[in-house]
Parts: C-alpha cells; structure tokens; sequence
C-alpha cells in the first residue's frame, strides 16, 4: 500500500517522506486520544489503541497525524492543562507505547506532530508549585503574577476566554494570576527567559524521540503586555463568533494587551531554530483572534524564521461555507500573509463537526460532505482532517448529565460546549461501543446514528463518505499543483465556486456546485482534458460543464 508520496505528470514520485518540506501541502490527519481508540477497555482512548488504528490512517492517504494532548494531566481541560511536559499521562500509556506509535507510524510512512501547549501550564505542575509559594523563590517570576488595585480588584479588565475575569486571586502570594483560559491553567511568563529556555529544552526532548512536527496550542497567547494595560472596548460592529462563541463577552473587548505581543516574534524564531537543529521538522501555529487572525499568521509564517506554517479560523467559525467565502478567504490570506502558508481544515476538536454547522438543513448530507472535503483538498495550502470527519459524522447532540466540557458547563444552553465533536470514533457498528472500546460505559456517550456510520460499515462501498475521501486523497496525490500550487479564483458568485491551480507545468481547474439545484457553467477559454478517478460525475458538452446538486468537475490544461 501507498501511503506516501506525490506522483508527477512525468511518472517520478515526489516522495513526501524525504522531502525538507513535506508539510507543504501535507495532508494530516487530527486524533483525539481520548476518543480514538481504547485498548485496555476503561472507556478512554488511548495510544496504544492509536497504534493499533493507524492503518486506517494509512489505508485514507493522510501524510501525517497530529495528536491531541497525552502528556500528564488533571485533566480539567481534557490535556490542555499540562502538569508534566515530558512524560505520558497514565491514562494513555507510556513512554515506551509512545515510542512504539512513532515507529509504526514511520513504518507505515506516516509522519508524527504533536501538540505543545506552551503558554500555560496546570496549576498542578511543579513550576508553578514553586512559583506560588512565596514571591521571592527560583520560580516566582515563571508565570503572571499582579498586585491588586488598591481596591482590591484585579489589575486589568482582562478576561479569560471560558469565561469571567482573567486573573485569580492566590492567598498565600497575596496576588492574583493570569489565566487566559481556566482558573487552573495559569499563564507562563515568557518574557523570563529561564521559561522560554525551559520550554525549548522540552521541545528538544520529544525532537530527540522522534517526532516529525508540532501543533502549536493558541500560539498568539505566548506574552502580555508588561505594563497590564486595559483592552480597549471593540465597537459591536467588528464582534464575531469565529474563535468564542457569541454569548461570551471575550467578544466585547480588543485583545490588544492580553495576546497577539510583537514580542512573540523573537520567541518564534528561538523555537524555529530549535526545529532546525533536527531534519524535515514542521510546525504549525494555531492563530486565535476574531479580528486580526490572518494577519498574525501573515506576521508568525513570513521571512522562512518561524512558523512553517498557520491557521485562523476562518473556516472553522459559523459562517457559511459559500463560493464567495472561499475566494475571499484565500484572497485575505494571499493579501496578510503573502510568502506564508496556511494549514486549512474545516473541523477540530474545539468547534461544531462542519457537516453539522453548514449542513444542517441540507438533505443528502452525504453528498454535501463529499463535496466539502473535495473543496478542502484542493485549496491552497496544507489540509487538517480531523477523525471521523470521513465517514461524514454529525455533531452529537450531548445531553447536560452527560457534558464533560468546562467552556460547555459555563455557558450552557446557548453554547452546548465541545463535546459533540469530541465523542468516540466508531470502527465496527456490530461492535460493543462500534468497537470503540470494551467498557460498559465510553468517557463520552455514542451516538447511535454515529455507529451506523462506523468504519467497518462504509468501508469499500463505493458509495459512502469514507471511499470518497479515499479517492479524492489518492487523486490528489497523482496532481502536485493541488499540494503545492498556486491559486487563481475564476468563479465566486452565486452557486458556483471555480479556480485553477498550477504547479510547474501543470494546470488544474477545479469547479463546484455548492447548492442543492443542478446548475451549469462555462469552461474557462483553452483546451481542457477532462481527469476521472475523483468520484464525481460532471459532464462538459460544448464548454458548458453541467453539474449535479453539490458535484463537482476536474480538468487539466493541455
């Protein structure tokens, strides 16, 4: 089996695995340990159960997986709250399964990223032990600490992004702390530099294993503003929901003070040179911000010193995925971010499964999630796919009893939090829990409309979500402009989304029909070579390409 490698119009293989910049275009593919597979029957993922699954991986085509948090943990953020950098969670093995996972994931040609999550840590974690035990020990400058006002409030009007205020009071330093997430995830202070030293000797420590790569947690949160000036207010009119959801007042404020510092930008270039002293290594940044995003990623991906590459989250907000969406997305990228690169995915861990958020009152889902993955893949840049999303799952709908999310908990029922994207994946509708795990009870419920979708159910059927994603991922793979090429936007109003993308001599023509009517449209003027293999059915007659109801047509200049 193929799994790896992008096969010339001339018949070469442009192998990814020996390729300095594999990740350029890469498609990885997103696990979340808990919830991928459990292999000891206690009801959680584990990474042992990731090993035994990354065949799967395999047999889809992605170049890489990037895993969600495994390192020792409280758990109040399910892993985002990191209490050990350098060590496995007992919950999800060891050092030693790890190690195993990186192995047959490089046997299987698969490249291996993990998530660092560098600008706070829990508060269970020995720095920060140290730290808040008196103002005057090693550590006592390794995180945010502030006096109050002398009315005893907090030093600023920074708000945390679960929720309430950014700062919490600790007794026994007579000063609160910064946290820009949960009370119990405090901020690093990286403007000392024994954190900053601390945190790269950490980065060296699972180089030295063997990891290929990073996702970097809310990679703009990394440093504060030094002198804790207030955030101004934001006019209502430039409030939106793309990276918090819009019942939380974090919306109500420009995050000018309390993220997105241009004092980062030497940090990133520390980092990167870390990256550097090891070969093919890749990182890519998560960019949380409402207003700013692609320009940060323009800032955190420019000059080839930081980031590899970025991500906003333009298309993992509400707004929906429409023709002029698309086009102004890549064009506001090209325009913030013009010798970056972007790292582009539709669903995550921490919103609404796509099939749900723009899908919902669409009746052929299927055919909606073809489509929609088939757009994703043939952007410019690299693709996330995040588990399950190829076998077309839906957002579960999680009852109260059953939530397990803080943010979900704190702002329930307007925001239901992130468990319905974050249920168990199903391999085996015959299977007890769709061969999850063997536990009577799964950390999360199943849906049982997610167990009639389950791997073994849609595999080699040629009609479901799964082979389509198969084949499109094996169609790209013959066509190196769709990891690497350029884009060049042809058709954006209306129903129909159109582009080209272009690589060396190639020239590719994509179009979409990205509504539930059939419709048609005009090739482009030249000479077109219709390509199959993709698993749509468009026909062109005399120029005009007739397409179905969310169906889409590929070309190739000649």
């Amino acid at each position: 089996m193929d799994t790896g490698g992008y096969i010339a119009r001339d018949g070469s293989h442009l192998d990814l695995q020996g390729d300095q910049d594999w990740w350029r275009g890469a498609v990885i593919y997103q696990i979340y340990p808990r919830s991928f597979r459990d292999s000891n029957g206690d009801g959680i993922g584990d990474l042992k159960g990731i090993t035994a699954r990354l065949p799967h991986v395999a047999a889809l085509g992605a170049d890489a997986i990037w895993i969600s948090p495994f390192f020792p943990s409280p758990m109040r953020d399910f892993g985002y709250d990191v209490s050990n950098y350098t060590d496995v969670d007992p919950m999800f093995g060891s050092l030693s399964d790890f190690d195993g996972l990186i192995s047959e994931a490089h046997r299987l040609g698969i490249k291996v990223m993990i998530d660092l999550v560098m600008s706070h840590s829990s508060d269970q974690h020995h720095w920060f032990i140290e730290s808040r035990s008196s103002r005057f020990n090693p550590k006592a400058d390794w995180y945010v600490w502030a006096d109050a006002k002398p009315d005893g409030t907090p030093p600023n009007n920074w708000l945390s992004i679960f929720g309430g205020s950014a700062w919490h009071w600790d007794p026994t330093r007579m000063q609160y702390y910064m946290h820009n997430f949960l009370t119990s995830q405090p901020d690093l202070n990286l403007h000392n530099a024994e954190v900053q030293d601390a945190l790269l000797d950490m980065t060296r420590f699972w180089l030295k294993r063997g990891v290929d790569g990073f996702r970097l947690d809310t990679i703009n949160f990394y440093f504060h503003d030094k002198d804790l000036r207030d955030n101004p207010a934001l006019d209502p009119s430039r409030r939106n929901a793309s990276t918090a959801p819009a019942v939380n007042p974090y919306n109500f404020q420009e995050h000018l003070y309390d993220k997105n510092r241009p004092e980062n930008l030497e940090f990133l270039r520390r980092f990167r040179a870390v990256l550097d002293e090891f070969p093919a290594i890749a990182a890519v940044g998560e960019v949380g911000d409402s207003q700013r995003g692609l320009e940060i990623v323009g800032e955190y991906t420019s000059g080839n010193d930081k980031m590899q590459m970025c991500y906003a989250f333009e298309f993992l907000a509400p707004d929906p995925l429409t023709p002029a969406r698309v086009s102004e997305v890549q064009k506001a990228f090209s325009i913030a971010a013009p010798d970056g690169w972007a790292c582009w995915a539709f669903s995550n861990h921490d919103v609404v499964r796509h099939v749900s958020r723009w899908g919902h009152d669409v009746l052929d889902r299927d055919s909606y999630a073809k489509m929609a993955s088939a757009i994703l893949m043939s952007q410019r840049g690299s693709v996330c796919i995040y588990q399950g999303e190829e076998l077309g799952l839906t957002e579960a709908d999680i009852a109260y009893a059953d939530l397990q999310d803080p943010y979900g908990i704190q702002f329930w029922p307007e925001f239901k939090g992130r468990d319905g994207c974050r249920t168990p994946m199903v391999w085996d509708s015959q299977a007890l829990q769709a061969g999850f795990s063997t536990a009577e009870k799964t950390w999360l419920p199943i849906p049982v409309e997610h167990q009639l979708r389950a791997v073994g159910a849609q595999y080699g059927d040629p009609a479901s979500v799964l082979e389509q994603y198969r084949r499109f991922l094996a169609f790209r793979k013959q066509h190196p402009a769709f990891a690497k090429g350029e884009i060049e936007f042809l058709a954006e109003d209306g129903a129909v989304l159109g582009y080209k993308r272009q690589y060396g001599n190639e020239t590719l023509l994509c179009l979409f029909n990205m509504s539930a009517a059939e419709t048609t449209t005009e090739l482009p003027t030249g000479d077109w070579e219709v390509l199959t293999g993709h698993g749509f059915e468009a026909m062109a007659e005399d120029d005009i390409v007739a397409l179905p109801p969310w169906g889409a047509y590929f070309a190739r200049a000649i």
